[in-house]
């Protein structure tokens, strides 16, 4: 007998019931929620993300590429790229092509830059905290 079209994408009843699907709803939330929580700075969660990670990699030291910011966030070099470029557009970063690599791009943070993070870091933290506090995933799946 030949499978349903439900039968052969997932083994979930519904959505609600997939762990993958209500995963990425959660993450979808609390995207938008932090977007929101920004905006005042003019920033998104995944402008802020690079952000962070540009002042996270430039307290290590060493030079900050978007490659380097690609490995950190786990995000694609490209998603990067047009990130790293909207940043440098706010007057938020700078970038810098490297005398050694013709394609690495050092990128770092401008005055402006470093104030947003500055002001954005506690943002996000209290956003967070309040979020995930009120998460039902922590009473239900424990």
């Amino acid at each position: 007998m030949p499978l349903t079209l439900t039968e052969t994408l997932s083994r979930a009843g519904n959505p609600t019931e997939s762990d993958g699907f209500r995963l990425w709803h959660r993450f979808l939330g609390w995207q938008r929620s932090l977007s929101a929580s920004l905006l005042a700075l003019g920033l998104t969660q995944p402008l802020f993300s690079v952000l962070a990670v540009i002042g996270w990699l430039t307290r290590e030291g060493g030079a900050v590429t978007q490659q380097r910011i690609a490995n950190v966030s786990g995000m694609d070099r490209m998603h990067i790229s047009g990130l790293v470029r909207k940043l440098e557009a706010m007057g938020l970063v700078t970038r810098t092509p490297s005398q050694r690599d013709r394609r690495a791009v050092a990128v770092s943070l401008t005055p402006e830059g470093r104030d947003t993070l500055a002001r954005a870091i506690p943002a996000a933290a209290d956003h967070d905290a309040a979020f995930f506090a009120s998460a039902p995933e922590r009473s239900a799946r424990r």
